[in-house]
């Protein structure tokens, strides 16, 4: 069986949201990552909170160890509490599809997150000619 992370590369484009730890809403966001050798890096878009309509961007850089995935956000351009650095902290499923965990801003918030990403076509065509059979 095939560890998490073994063959797997977080490279890719995914789809996520945060919650806040009060009655705030969730916040989407997309996500592009590269990784090389258990290192990566990206960057984040999301609505930015003014309410405005405007998106707001951040690098990201990060380390995937095995299923462990950890990684800190930093917005461009930051002002009031997007000054501090974002820490997240997640596992990666076993079809390196999803990962979930805990993001915090040490001494202010933190919350759950959630990342998703759709399995390559070629992966999925595998799949379903094994469901087939």
């Amino acid at each position: 069986m095939k560890t998490p992370g073994s063959g797997t590369s977080l490279t890719g484009v995914w789809t996520g949201r945060y919650a806040y730890p009060r009655a705030l809403a969730p916040v989407p966001f997309l996500a592009t990552l590269i990784e090389f050798g258990g290192n990566f890096t990206g960057s984040i878009h999301e609505p930015d909170d003014t309410g405005t309509g405007a998106v707001a961007y951040a690098s990201i850089e990060g380390l995937r160890q095995g299923n462990e995935v950890t990684f800190t956000k930093v917005y461009d351009n930051a002002v009031s509490q997007h000054d501090l650095p974002i820490r997240y902290s997640g596992q990666l499923n076993s079809d390196a599809t999803e990962i979930k965990g805990r993001w915090m801003i040490p001494g202010h918030w933190s919350g759950d997150f959630v990342m998703l990403r759709e399995l390559r076509k070629e992966k999925t065509k595998k799949r379903k000619a094994t469901e087939r059979l």
